[in-house]
């Protein structure tokens, strides 16, 4: 009876966590076998088994999680954790088959797979890419936030960036700002550790821009990387970010004119003054681009593809200027590892309102059902969603169900493409608020792939100032705002005021006086 339950207690002290069959090598080296061992356990006489071959574990105490692999070199490359060399021969089928760790000549645990994608690893349940992260969500109380809108106030991002007096990291999926490669030349010239990560399979290409910039900032000494190959753990880096010092920004705009330079796109910002957010991110940083994948610009280069287009360079005006307050709390979100569970519980938390401003909506998509599931339990649900020609079909089929569900259920859900008219060029912003409380800030694009695909990362303000400031420019950008006139008109208009006459000519450029930005 004891040597049956000593027997049962060391066939339960470890289990099979994942397989690595097909890791992106020459002849497939370096593949592993995770085992997690809960307790210290002598591996004497254990082996790791496939269908054909067989090799030894090492004779002597394991305990953790561990990586075993006929290959601890190329394995360490390729995995976080520990790797114990297996002495044998074991050659993991990329087609699929069974994997057992063996005491004796008894089964502790298997793990069966098909299949195996190149450079992913296999958990029992899901493929997951190597070297992809696994961040909880971190909180930081009582911070110093500064709230902007874009076109509106482009000075924050750049404010941040200028800032740095020992690290400066930037993350983006493009880059072609002129302002912030100077400022990331002047930082780095001053002795700042600077770095800059982009991705490198921008659909459609680059912004032509973009590879001068990253020459410009390599020669500066700024140590340059681009996501990319086919050892990328995310299908895009379209993460928007900064790290200086102590201090971050996270935005849902690229680093380019249309976008943090304020000359184009309706985006919201979060600028944040918190140690512990700015090494929360920056640990992102590192873990993204201490990978393979994460290539340096030099080696990348000639194969970068860009592609024409024309400089964003028009002016907006300033109706929502930059809202600076304590926050009660800064969640950060990152995807794929936590941002759409995140979204999910915030949503679902929503008791009073609920507004959401996305470039595109699936009028099927989980997403889009969390806010039709909000209406349900009562709260106010108001979706606005891109114009463009190349989301209105989408979206138009978004909104038109939503308000049909809306019609059919008697529910208050509301949805409708935004109309930017002269107070931006087209929407950009990929945020909420709920309840007039808790603001969502950040890259993540309302859909399945982008939420667990892509690196994104997001912000969740807790901050009543915050969310006031978003959930106007939400309420002006819903009911279109704002509209100029063209220079010439609005010359002759002048005119006309000044000889008495301007009664006759009005012009309306609030629709509503509650929304006027001050």
């Amino acid at each position: 009876m004891l040597v049956r339950l000593a027997v049962a207690a060391l066939l339960a002290s470890a289990t099979v966590v994942a397989v690595a069959p097909n890791p992106a090598s020459d002849g497939d080296a370096g593949e592993f076998v995770v085992v997690e061992f809960r307790e210290p356990t002598d591996t004497t006489g254990w082996t790791v088994s496939d269908e054909n071959d067989e090799a030894r574990l090492p004779e002597r105490t394991l305990s953790g999680t561990v990586a075993l692999s006929t290959g601890p070199d190329v394995a360490r490359n390729r995995t976080p954790h520990p790797v114990v060399a297996l002495n044998g021969s074991l050659s993991l089928s990329n087609a699929g088959e069974r994997v057992e760790l063996r005491a004796g000549n008894r089964t502790v645990d298997a793990l069966a797979y098909e299949d195996a994608p190149t450079a992913e690893r296999w958990d029992g349940e899901s493929w997951t890419p190597l070297g992809a992260t696994d961040f909880a969500p971190f909180t930081a109380r009582n911070v110093s936030v500064s709230a902007f809108a874009l076109p509106d106030d482009a000075g924050p991002p750049l404010d941040v960036v200028a800032s740095a007096d020992s690290r400066l990291y930037l993350a983006g999926y493009t880059f072609t700002s002129e302002r912030v490669t100077t400022a990331l030349e002047a930082a780095a010239g001053e002795g700042v550790d600077v770095r800059v990560l982009v991705e490198g399979g921008v659909a459609g290409g680059a912004p032509s821009p973009e590879a001068a910039r990253l020459d410009r900032l390599r020669a500066a000494g700024v140590d340059v990387r681009v996501l990319d190959g086919e050892r990328a753990r995310y299908s895009f880096h379209h993460a928007k970010y900064a790290v200086a010092d102590d201090r971050a920004v996270v935005l849902s705009e690229n680093w380019k004119p249309s976008g943090t330079g304020g000359h184009g796109n309706r985006g919201w910002g979060v600028a944040v003054d918190d140690p512990g957010v700015a090494d929360h991110l920056a640990a992102v940083f590192r873990a993204d681009t201490g990978w393979a994948d994460a290539k340096p610009w030099a080696t990348v280069r000639a194969d970068f593809t860009t592609v024409d287009g024309e400089t964003a360079t028009e002016d907006y005006p300033t109706r929502f200027p930059t809202v600076e307050t304590r926050a009660d709390s800064v969640e950060v979100l990152v995807g794929p590892d936590n941002a759409r569970r995140g979204v999910r519980e915030l949503v679902a938390s929503a008791d009073d309102s609920l507004v959401v401003e996305q470039p595109r909506l699936g009028p099927a998509s989980a997403f889009a059902n969390w806010t039709i599931d909000a209406a349900r339990r009562g709260v106010r649900v108001r979706v606005l969603l891109s114009g463009r020609w190349y989301n209105e079909a989408e979206n138009r089929n978004t909104t038109e169900r939503l308000n049909r569900i809306a019609a059919e259920e008697d529910l208050d859900l509301s949805a409708k493409l935004v109309e930017p008219r002269s107070r931006f060029e087209k929407v950009h912003v990929k945020g909420a608020v709920v309840d007039g409380e808790r603001a969502v800030v950040g890259s993540l694009n309302w859909n399945e792939h982008a939420a667990t695909e892509n690196r994104e990362v997001v912000l969740v303000v807790d901050d009543d100032a915050v969310a006031d400031h978003y959930r106007r420019a939400f309420r002006a950008d819903w009911r279109g705002g704002a509209w100029r006139l063209p220079v010439g008109l609005a010359g002759a208009v002048g005119a006309a005021a000044l000889t008495g006459v301007a009664a006759a000519a009005r012009i309306t450029f609030e629709s509503d006086g509650n929304d006027s930005g001050r």
